[in-house]
């Protein structure tokens, strides 16, 4: 991880264009090759960013981030540099869950057939470079599905997903692979963004999973 503060400005150069007027700004450059730049608010939100993959070539008073698939560029135009530090964060170990949705996980797991007829379970906790995947299953047709578990599934959640998903889709012994977000309760928003990105979504009973009810563990 490596963190700048410098007076700059930045213009973005794609399929829209836009430009950050010259003060001072957090850069962010992250060992994935991600580039965010941060204002003093925002709470996490960056002013503008680029994600992998992506390349910065720094030369002199300008660093140009470029997109290595769209083309895509940042321009960062350096008045002054006020402070660059770099710091080896290691592996993250992910987010742990809490217990209900760990516990989701682990129903979902002992009863993928929920999701789908024919369905088979690959492993939980799926490894990827940035993170686990919750579910990694196979459908009836033996496609690839990932699945993403979250108590309550927001637009953060879908974001995670399709992360996973451009890693896992570049593994050719997987691909193609598809998403499946799942969760006791699924914001609008973030069923709009999940239904554009080709991803489905399922709402979880978690009592019925569990085996409270007395019918069979049903999704719906």
């Amino acid at each position: 991880m490596r963190l700048v503060i410098a007076r700059c400005s930045v213009d973005y150069m794609g399929r829209l264009t836009a430009h950050l007027p010259m003060a001072p700004r957090l850069i962010l450059i992250k060992a994935d090759g991600s580039v965010s730049i941060h204002a003093d608010d925002r709470a996490f939100k960056p002013l503008n960013w680029m994600n992998p993959p992506c390349k910065l070539k720094e030369d002199g008073g300008t660093w140009t981030v470029t997109h290595g698939k769209t083309g895509e560029k940042l321009v960062l135009t350096m008045e002054e540099i006020l402070h660059d530090f770099s710091h080896e964060l290691g592996v993250d170990p992910g987010l742990i869950k809490d217990g209900v949705e760990a516990h989701l996980q682990e129903l979902l797991a002992e009863h993928i057939t929920t999701l789908g007829e024919g369905y088979s379970l690959v492993r939980r906790e799926y490894m990827t470079a940035i993170g686990p995947v919750d579910i990694l299953c196979r459908d009836a047709a033996g496609a690839t599905v990932a699945v993403e578990i979250k108590r309550r599934g927001e637009i953060d959640g879908v974001e995670q997903l399709t992360r996973y998903l451009e890693l896992l889709n570049r593994d050719p012994l997987l691909a193609p692979v598809r998403g499946v977000f799942a969760a006791q309760e699924i914001k609008p928003q973030a069923r709009v963004l999940a239904a554009d990105r080709g991803i489905d979504c399922v709402t979880l009973d978690y009592a019925a999973l569990r085996g409270i009810e007395p019918e069979n563990p049903t999704l719906f």
